[in-house]
């Protein structure tokens, strides 16, 4: 008995299957646990992207005033989230389990008084099949993002056109140094196009379509397409009631100064069917308003302009037809804005009620002897700088419909003083 024993026990054969046996459930115990593993970090990954999206669509619903308050997603409380996560998602069916959301309190510094964030995190149960043997409930896979306005950058050039068309262009062989960024809002495939042998220097150069011509642009600008839209900087500006009487017919400059002047604290406010000056005529304003009452803006070659401390408004007594501004490559024009009071820092503003039917109808040129400084605001029409002429121009902010540089027009911005040079740009971005 004891020698059959002492020979089981000398013989090798079998000892792998024996330990294969053994084994086994740690075999198989590891490869459900992988499988397991793999489906959840794969949840965790669509949970993720779902959470991003619905901060994006929070941040984006907030911009246009829609409501997003913390708690338990909901069309009442969270409509632009909750249509993200189960309408555009499509996360309950997707995922194939109860997905539930809540936007909460984005942590510091997005939760400052001076931001537009939101937190919205959510999560899942999922049972798999090997672990669902051992745990009595499914495991909650959570998943949490962070979306915010942040800051994009500086511009000074800002098209307001909202549809597919084109809000910037650059044609011909213009020569523009902007030393701050552009910002088109038209949303289609040239938003911003720049074609020809133009010379620009501007960054950052955004827009909310597509970018073209990207070529003509120096080595290290920044682009950034697909962006949110820019707010209209002087949205809250509105155009002045004519006054009555308004019927001093066109003002026109003479061999003589025409002056006009009041005072930073109470400028002047005269009123004029038309301003237009030709060769030989001089015209000067300091601190005042002057009221264009459906009438032209236009500064001839050869003559000259002089407006310290003033506004140029064009509007009209019924609000549709301001007239156009036309300010010629052989002028010369000195302007700046006041720095005060309804329209600080804008030199030429045009009644946003003027219809976009004109053609060519805003053209700026100037030359070496004219600089204009402050903002040019024709939200509705089309700004052209067209010519040959080379002009500076001061901190200018440029805000329009649509903004074209075309010609050999040649415009250097450089704001030495300080001074409202430009815009704060922002876009949404995920921030955690």
């Amino acid at each position: 008995m004891f020698k059959l024993l002492k020979k089981l026990w000398r013989d090798r054969r079998g000892n792998a299957l024996a330990i294969a046996g053994a084994a086994l459930p740690l075999i198989i115990g590891s490869a459900g646990l992988a499988s397991d593993t793999i489906q959840w970090a794969l949840m965790k990954r669509q949970l993720q992207r779902t959470a991003d999206s619905a901060a994006l669509a929070g941040v984006y619903g907030k911009m246009s005033s829609q409501a997003v308050s913390t708690g338990t997603c909901s069309t009442a409380n969270s409509q632009p989230v909750y249509r993200d996560v189960y309408t555009q998602s499509n996360a309950n069916t997707r995922l194939d389990t109860t997905v539930s959301c809540t936007v909460g309190t984005p942590a510091s510094p997005w939760n400052g008084s001076g931001y537009q964030a939101v937190q919205v995190t959510v999560s899942a149960q999922r049972a798999m099949a090997f672990s669902g043997f051992f745990l009595s409930t499914a495991p909650t896979i959570t998943a949490s993002a962070t979306a915010a306005v942040v800051q994009s950058g500086k511009y000074c050039v800002i098209a307001l056109k909202n549809n597919s068309g084109t809000g910037i262009s650059f044609s011909g062989n213009p020569t523009v140094n902007l030393g701050c960024g552009l910002k088109s809002n038209a949303k289609g495939g040239t938003s911003v196009d720049a074609t020809g042998s133009p010379s620009i220097t501007a960054s950052p150069v955004a827009a909310v379509g597509k970018i073209t011509g990207t070529a003509e642009f120096p080595a290290g600008t920044t682009f950034q397409p697909y962006s949110a839209p820019q707010t209209d900087p002087f949205g809250s500006v509105t155009a002045p009631a004519v006054p009555n009487g308004c019927n001093q017919g066109a003002l026109r400059g003479s061999a003589t100064t025409v002056t006009v002047t009041g005072t930073a604290a109470s400028p002047a406010v005269v009123c004029y069917s038309t301003l237009k000056l030709t060769s030989g005529n001089v015209a000067s304003f300091t601190d005042a308003v002057i009221i264009l009452n459906g009438g032209d803006l236009d500064i001839g070659a050869q003559s000259t302009l002089n407006c310290t401390r003033c506004t140029f408004v064009l509007t009209s007594s019924d609000g549709t037809a301001p007239g156009g501004i036309t300010i010629n490559g052989g002028a010369t024009v000195n302007m700046s804005p006041p720095t005060t009071g309804t329209y600080a820092n804008l030199v030429i503003y045009k009644d946003r009620r003027a219809t976009n039917t004109c053609n060519n109808c805003n053209k700026i040129n100037g030359n070496s002897s004219s600089t204009i400084s402050g903002g040019i605001y024709v939200p509705t029409q089309e700004v052209q700088f067209d010519g040959s002429g080379s002009m500076n121009t001061a901190c200018v902010q440029l805000v329009a419909w649509q903004v074209t540089f075309t010609g050999n027009a040649s415009i250097s911005n450089t704001c030495p003083g300080g001074g409202p040079h430009a815009f704060d740009g922002t876009m949404v971005r995920l921030v955690a």
